[in-house]
């Protein structure tokens, strides 16, 4: 099933996205002016919308809504290239998330994770696999016990077909709640991890990136650490291999840069292209992310 030919499978959050950015520090108990758009969002569906502008033909994407938005999302999914194969749920609203952005593009999350992380085993099925190069799993499905096991029982059996599965760890703050320990147990057998540097922080207790990755390259065969402007660092067998700078941008919004490299840097992986040459193309997939408002790719084609 592996090869260059064959598609990129997401399993993952699909969020409504209201980002709001302020030019002033949040006053409390009062008013502050604010940008308010209301978005299509989730660190998968991200992700996937992002590898298919990165060139990926063929990207799928598996996640749990709410029927209040279904329909507006398998739209958004649809426009951007990526085959929707969504769970519609009655009993749970559309996972929502606000974005406060502030005047440096930083941003801080509010996170209702809604139908999302209710992605139940019987959602999943061996067929998904049908044509699929490789799996990539939202961090997010570890952080609820059914998401967990579905993302679990999909690990396993990408890997008893022979396709390589990679993993965002997608939140250092959840990652704290539910342990590192417990983390790194779920995602036993991935291919490739794909954390930022604080995360990679929270999964070893190294305060430098490049301990960091070179110690978890010692776990997973190939460990990419995303370090925002500063670009990435490729590690493998237990140490580093590369290192990458991005573009200087002038950053807008850095919602969704994270899911943007990762996007690009599997469509990159699905071509051909070596780990290095891979994590530049997310680099710049990451860079051309933080100059748009919101987590999805803009309309257009791709900036040089």
């Amino acid at each position: 099933m592996s090869g260059a030919a064959g598609a990129l499978l997401v399993v993952g959050d699909v969020v409504t996205d209201v980002v709001a950015r302020h030019r002033t520090p949040l006053t409390p108990a009062t008013d502050t002016a604010a940008e308010i758009r209301t978005l299509p969002g989730g660190a998968g569906a991200n992700a996937a919308c992002w590898a298919a502008r990165s060139g990926c033909p063929d990207v799928r994407i598996l996640g749990r809504v709410g029927t209040d938005a279904a329909d507006w999302h398998e739209r958004a999914l649809r426009r951007a290239g990526v085959r929707p194969l969504l769970v519609p749920d009655a009993e749970a609203a559309t996972a929502s998330v606000i974005a406060l952005v502030d005047s440096s593009a930083e941003r801080t999350f509010l996170t209702d994770s809604g139908a999302a992380l209710r992605l139940s085993p019987g959602d999943w099925s061996a067929g998904l696999l049908d044509g699929v190069a490789r799996l990539h799993l939202s961090g997010y499905l570890f952080f609820a016990a059914p998401s967990r096991e579905t993302a679990r029982l999909a690990l396993r059996e990408a890997r008893e077909a022979g396709v390589p599965v990679s993993v965002d760890p997608a939140s250092a703050g959840f990652l704290a709640e539910l342990g590192v320990g417990a983390f790194l147990a779920a995602v036993e057998g991935s291919e490739v991890l794909l954390p930022n540097a604080d995360e990679a922080r929270s999964l070893t207790g190294r305060d430098e990136p490049e301990l960091a990755a070179a110690e978890l390259s010692r776990r997973f065969p190939l460990v990419v650490v995303t370090l925002g402007a500063a670009g990435a660092m490729v590690a493998e067998g237990g140490s580093v291999t590369a290192r990458v700078t991005a573009p200087a941008v002038r950053p807008v919004d850095s919602t969704g840069a994270g899911d943007a490299f990762t996007g690009a840097f599997l469509a990159a992986r699905l071509a051909g292209a070596d780990p290095a040459k891979a994590a530049e193309a997310g680099c710049r997939a990451g860079a051309e992310a933080v100059t748009v408002i919101g987590g999805r790719p803009p309309t257009g084609p791709p900036a040089d």
